[in-house]
């Protein structure tokens, strides 16, 4: 391909984002009211599923690493993507709730292994190349994931059937992201792989702040992510409640690059922290929306940052520790995946409780406050 070569790594990972994250992981939110209809759940049983796949998201986080000590990256890569894509086609063939618990479970997984690789190995590349501001605009992919499974979805359809074309959509992503990266070699030194060797060096203190605050982050998001469009579907006077979860999506494309020229301008710490705090505003209308519009602005706020977050904390994080990559991705990753599988349980729970979301929402609010705190740095005493 004539793609100079750091633009065919960005369009790879953003594909596979759009595939693994976009819709792998997050076209379950559109879907379930649709699924708790047709399937007889309860939210908290909803919740539980959310939680099976950030459980999995976490062990293919903590996992994913190792792949770089293999002399087989290129099988492992190519396992993750076709994993990812088996994952959701397999949702139009299965309805038993303890099928569906070890399906998300897998996908979690799956999806883990595709970040960790691909903005690992991306990173590297364009590390190389000078080109390290552009590493982040491969999340933008999962606000395309995103809009493609928005595109893609009818009401009129058995969800079985919705699943289905999900499957095919995510094939056609992964293949196109596999022939950018055919004639790519994959594998990465020692210092971003972590290979056996000498001790590494510790991780300093901010960054086991940025860890921490990762996983309230994962925590506060992960609530309103997984629950607003079944909110939408309680609000009187909403005929397509699939319409908040368009807004996400479209807000969340540009936002990536807009906050990183944010980072770029006064730093990648206080950018992490100005968005930390505009998502919690975005919550708090979530807990208090009572129309479309309130709704739809916490929508905004919410796609707005969570893909940016999730870039700004990795950038942090290893911007910090420059030598160990790979560590520094997947500890971030490994922890904002632990807050994402203790929050749709807790908030499903918390719901069928109170009969709304409104605490659980309050709860998530407070998380990202502690995150954004978590990322002040005392100044050194002149």
């Amino acid at each position: 391909m004539n793609l100079p070569l750091e633009y065919r790594w960005i369009a790879a990972a953003t594909l596979v984002m759009a595939a693994a994250l976009g819709i792998g992981r997050f076209a379950y939110t559109p879907l379930l009211p649709q699924m708790v209809s047709e399937l007889g759940w309860r939210l908290g049983a909803a919740g539980d599923l959310a939680s099976a796949n950030y459980l999995g998201y976490m062990i293919g986080a903590f996992l994913a690493p190792s792949v770089f000590r293999t002399r087989h990256v290129r099988l492992w890569v190519a396992l993750s993507f076709m994993a990812s894509v088996a994952t959701t086609y397999l949702g139009a063939q299965i309805t038993q709730f303890s099928a569906w618990f070890a399906l998300r479970f897998l996908a979690g997984v799956s999806s883990a292994f595709c970040l960790v690789i691909m903005t690992t190995h991306l990173i590297h590349v364009l590390s190389n190349l000078d080109k390290s501001s552009l590493g982040n605009v491969h999340f933008s992919g999962i606000g395309v994931g995103i809009l493609v499974c928005m595109l893609s979805l009818s009401s009129s359809d058995p969800v079985q059937v919705q699943w289905a074309r999900l499957g095919g959509i995510a094939a056609v992503l992964m293949a196109g992201a596999w022939m950018l990266l055919a004639d790519q070699p994959l594998g990465l030194p020692d210092s971003y792989g972590g290979r056996a060797g000498s001790r590494p060096d510790p991780a300093p203190a901010i960054v086991w702040r940025l860890i921490i605050g990762y996983g309230f982050f994962g925590f506060g998001y992960v609530i309103c992510a997984t629950f607003i469009v079944v909110i939408a579907e309680s609000i009187s006077g909403i005929s397509n409640a699939g319409l908040v979860w368009w807004a996400v999506g479209l807000s969340l494309v540009p936002s990536v690059y807009l906050w990183q020229l944010a980072a770029n301008r006064w730093g990648i710490t206080p950018a992490l922290l100005a968005a930390y705090l505009v998502q919690r505003v975005g919550v708090l209308i979530a807990a208090v929306s009572g129309n479309i519009y309130m709704l739809l602005l916490a929508c905004v706020l919410l796609g707005s940052t969570f893909a940016a977050i999730t870039a700004l904390g990795i950038s942090a994080a290893r911007a910090a520790m420059p030598n160990r990559v790979a560590f520094a991705v997947s500890a971030m990753t490994l922890s904002f995946a632990l807050g994402q599988l203790l929050g749709p349980a807790l908030a499903g729970r918390m719901a069928d409780a109170f009969g709304n979301f409104f605490w659980a929402f309050m709860l998530a609010a407070v998380l990202l406050f502690a995150a954004a705190a978590l990322t002040l740095q005392r100044r050194p005493r002149t």
